[in-house]
């Protein structure tokens, strides 16, 4: 296997978390987004999208889109779940992570690619074509950050984790998006979210997170 990976997108990240809680691993290519090698036909070739990651089996089948990824080796690799075992937990789980992509990871996107100099003409990334960035969404993705972080430091504070009370794949679409939102984003965890702290500090210690 073979993942087309960029070590600073939290797309990516996602994926290598996830192989590093399986235990698996697989050979990975850097495509340097930001220099819009992900643009390059070498890389279209492969991912016509022009987005990351990508995963490219042993036979040549091509995956992309993260969660794709992710379900794929829960399937070959069940242990440790990270998707839940059961019909219910399943779904919980499956709506938790959309909750964390939607309501928090898309608006960190937003804020960044909107604010930032390269991506100027590529508001929308990959490979749809000149775009150019809108300025006035950055304040409003920011915003929508804040309530984001609001929303989570709420059902934090019965639970110890995204989902319920062990560790899941939508855990680690949130750390990703909180990591990505602090830095990229400029939106910080507010130093009045203990809950979300506590939370932040234990998933940030687990080997997998330095993936």
């Amino acid at each position: 296997m073979k993942l087309y990976d960029q070590v600073f997108a939290p797309n990516p990240r996602r994926v290598r978390i996830f192989m590093a809680e399986k235990g698996i691993e697989c050979e990975r290519v850097q495509v340097n987004i930001v220099e819009a090698e992900n643009l390059d036909e070498e890389f279209l070739s492969i991912s016509p999208r022009g987005l990351l990651p990508c995963l490219v089996l042993d036979d040549g089948t091509v995956i992309d889109e993260s969660l794709a990824i992710c379900r794929y080796f829960e399937e070959i690799q069940p242990d440790p779940p990270l998707m839940g075992t059961t019909a219910l937990e399943r779904a919980q789980i499956a709506a938790r992570e959309r909750h964390m992509e939607f309501d928090g990871l898309r608006h960190a996107a937003e804020a960044f690619r909107n604010a930032y100099p390269k991506f100027s003409e590529r508001g929308l990334g990959g490979s749809v074509g000149n775009v150019p960035a809108i300025a006035e969404l950055v304040p409003r993705s920011r915003r929508l950050l804040s309530k984001f972080y609001l929303q989570l430091e709420s059902h934090l504070a019965g639970h110890g984790f995204v989902h319920n009370d062990f560790f899941t794949v939508a855990d680690i679409t949130a750390l990703c998006t909180v990591d990505f939102a602090s830095v990229a984003g400029r939106v910080p965890l507010p130093e009045t979210c203990a809950n979300l702290w506590r939370w932040h500090r234990e998933v940030s210690a687990r080997p997998s997170a330095a993936a």
